[in-house]
């Protein structure tokens, strides 16, 4: 197989994850990892066959050329799933990366924000216009709610039930919808929004998030909203997915339910609550240690 035959091909792909109704983003990341395999064998001159030795060979350089472990293990199984979609659809007689093992990740822990700083970056949402009533919405819903990016992005505005205080996040990872329940102070901001969404130039149209130029809100856009908003509240190192850290960390501190926050995150897997809440996972060890007070004999 050549280039230009793997390229076809992986057009083919993306039409294929577009009909199961993957996300815009998975998606992307799909077929980013697939494009880049293939522009590293144009710069290794090698031809882009589907090989364990190629593939790792592949992640190999990536991982030497400094890409963090999450990043190689993302390409690698954009590469796995591309091998598995052959297969089915006849391309290839067998799938050669069956079984490959991804890289080991590293265990990073992911710092939570603070009450100070979750006030800081409200903060920094103050003011009347319309894209400030936007960002505090989106970031109090993120928040409370624990929503990744790519599911507030594709909230329309029969997705929000103000009176009935939830809201519906019908394009969760994995296809996988969900209710989440919204509180006063979330309504609040949205119902403050909304008023002045109806005076936007896309008014009509269903998208529940509107930009600030006459147009609808991208993954992107959003993405760049909440790092601006970061900056002013002085947040360094700030990343829009640390909201679902701390949503998820916050849940347990104020002795939600394991259940019920995998519910709300959309999670299916009990590990899901160990990555997402590390960070915090000793103070409230020490917090419930002090409240059970065992050493009182």
């Amino acid at each position: 197989m050549n280039a230009e035959e793997m390229r076809g091909l992986l057009e083919s792909w993306s039409l294929h994850l577009r009909a199961e109704r993957k996300s815009a983003q998975t998606v992307k990341t799909y077929t980013d990892g697939v494009k880049r395999f293939i522009a590293w064998c144009e710069r290794t001159e090698r031809e882009p066959d589907l090989t364990r030795g190629a593939v790792n060979a592949f992640i190999a350089d990536l991982l030497d050329e400094g890409a963090e472990a999450a990043t190689a293990r993302s390409r690698q199984l954009s590469m796995r799933r591309f091998s598995a979609w052959l297969k089915e659809e006849g391309e290839l007689d067998v799938d050669p990366l069956v079984g490959l093992k991804p890289p080991k990740l590293d265990s990073k822990v992911v710092p939570e924000l603070s009450d100070d700083q979750l006030k800081a970056l409200i903060k920094a949402c103050a003011g009347k216009d319309f894209w400030e009533r936007r960002d505090e919405a989106i970031i109090r819903l993120m928040l409370e709610t624990g929503a990744r990016i790519g599911e507030v992005v594709a909230m329309t505005t029969d997705d929000i039930d103000l009176a009935a205080g939830v809201a519906i996040v019908r394009r969760g990872k994995g296809g996988k919808g969900r209710t989440v329940p919204i509180g006063p102070q979330t309504c609040r901001a949205v119902d403050r929004y909304l008023r002045l969404r109806r005076a936007h130039r896309l008014a009509s149209t269903p998208n529940l998030w509107l930009g600030t130029r006459g147009k609808g809100i991208a993954y992107s856009g959003l993405y760049d909203s909440l790092v601006r908003r970061a900056d002013i509240a002085g947040l360094e190192g700030f990343h829009p997915h640390v909201l679902r850290h701390t949503a998820a960390g916050r849940w347990l501190g104020r002795g939600g339910s394991e259940g019920g926050l995998m519910a709300v995150a959309g999670w299916s897997r009990r590990d899901m609550i160990d990555r997402y809440t590390k960070a915090t996972a000793q103070k409230r060890a020490a917090d419930e240690a002090r409240g059970l007070n065992l050493g009182d004999i």
